[in-house]
């Protein structure tokens, strides 16, 4: 197996030209460098590397509505056009895409771990494209293998659902949270977001005697948001690294209508951007993935450019780019 990730074409990558020497007037498009993973040297600038997963097998197993495979060049697409906010010394690379062959979801995450772990290693940071939230194992996979199987591990959630279903005639969207925490003594899980009518009493149930700590939707309100950051924070210092993923039905349909499982009771855009730059900011986290955009359900392309906005905010609070500091 051991296939590496497919380069994607340079029609992805194109958009508006403002100026062709100037760098202040540069957007991604101008700036990104597609690289193949396995002659990509070790990044001497700090470096951000975009890898998509082109599956959506863990989503029809879960019975949602497929369409989220076509996600990662779309974003791409999205990013392309958007202002280069990042002096000299900062980088941005695209290896590719990591791909599922029909219904092969456990070879695709092994793919897409040993090459999250490849950049890893490579001193970048994984900018993980998704596909649905099965993506998060794969993402997962390759971190734990970076970062060896003692060190503690905190994984950020943002979304709507706990993702702790049971595992035991096979994993999908729905089941990889409990795969971890089930296996893996080193790793604990902080998820934002949770809809308190989105998950069945056995998941919230289940989510207690795991351990795992939650938000819910309705509690993240300007007022408490300080005290929330301030509980994030306290999980961040306590492991030894962090990895943040987002689903993105866990923002409101009226922003993010191109989900698997869109809800008329999630986050705003804002709120999401104010937990992304937070997290990512931080010297502890290791990569992120943005999963659930699904560009075949969405409308006049709203989700897929508010993904990638989302992940301009990863990018740019990773590199760290002006007002990025975890403590405002």
């Amino acid at each position: 197996m051991n296939r590496l990730p497919r380069s994607v074409s340079a029609d992805v990558w194109t958009g508006r030209i403002d100026h062709t020497e100037r760098r202040s007037s540069f957007r991604y498009h101008q700036l990104v460098e597609r690289v193949e993973l396995e002659n990509m040297p070790i990044s001497a600038d700090r470096t951000c590397a975009l890898i998509g997963f082109e599956c959506e097998e863990g989503v029809r197993r879960n019975q949602g509505r497929v369409g989220a495979a076509q996600a990662p060049n779309a974003i791409r697409q999205a990013l392309a056009s958007l202002p280069w906010r990042q002096s000299e010394g900062k980088r941005i690379v695209d290896v590719g895409n990591v791909s599922c062959q029909g219904e092969k979801l456990e070879e695709a995450q092994e793919e897409l771990g040993q090459a999250v772990s490849a950049l890893l290693s490579k001193s970048a940071t994984p900018i993980i494209l998704g596909g649905g939230h099965e993506t998060l194992y794969g993402h997962y996979a390759g971190v734990r293998k970076h970062i060896g199987k003692d060190a503690s591990l905190g994984i950020v959630n943002i979304d709507a659902h706990f993702d702790l279903r049971s595992y035991e005639k096979q994993p999908s969207s729905g089941t990889m949270f409990r795969q971890i925490l089930e296996n893996d003594p080193n790793s604990r899980y902080f998820v934002l977001g949770i809809q308190r009518f989105g998950n069945t009493q056995e998941l919230f149930d289940k989510a207690d005697e795991m351990g795992v700590q939650y938000v819910y939707e309705e509690e993240m309100t300007g007022e408490r948001m300080q005290d929330i950051l301030t509980s994030l924070h306290a999980f961040i210092e306590d492991h030894d690294h962090v990895m943040l993923t987002l689903c993105t039905d866990v923002l409101n349909a009226a922003f993010a209508p191109g989900v698997s499982a869109p809800s008329p009771f999630g986050l705003t855009p804002m709120l999401v951007r104010s937990l992304i730059r937070a997290v990512a900011a931080h010297k502890k986290t290791l990569s992120f993935d943005i999963c659930e955009v699904n560009p075949v359900l969405d409308e006049n392309g709203r989700t897929v450019k508010l993904g990638a906005y989302l992940t301009n905010e990863a990018i740019m609070a990773f590199l760290g780019g002006d007002n990025y500091d975890f403590s405002t």
